[in-house]
């Protein structure tokens, strides 16, 4: 089944994040991962929640998706993104069914 990672960040240091941004995609796709939304716009449609920034990411499965995170390379690409912006991240499975 397919596993996402959604995640909302609060970036403090926008010059430092590009950084982060680049080690983090090349960690994505090292893991077979996939960008299905990135920083695009956001509209609030119900509740008080308003996100500065969200990224939604695709994996293979839930293990998947926990090897990248656990890897070495999105390790590096972590640290940097943990000194110059804040969030949260959570990892989601996906249904295995077509929709309709």
């Amino acid at each position: 089944m397919p596993a996402y990672v959604i995640a909302h960040i609060r970036v403090r240091d926008a010059a430092r994040y590009e950084e982060y941004k680049r080690l983090a995609q090349a960690s994505i796709l090292a893991h077979g991962g996939r960008y299905v939304a990135r920083g695009g716009q956001v509209e609030i449609l119900e509740g008080p929640w308003n996100p500065e920034r969200l990224v939604l990411l695709e994996f293979t499965s839930m293990d998947a998706a926990r090897r990248w995170w656990n890897s070495d390379d999105y390790r590096a690409a972590a640290a940097v993104r943990r000194a110059v912006s804040d969030g949260e991240l959570v990892l989601l499975e996906g249904l295995d069914v077509p929709i309709g």
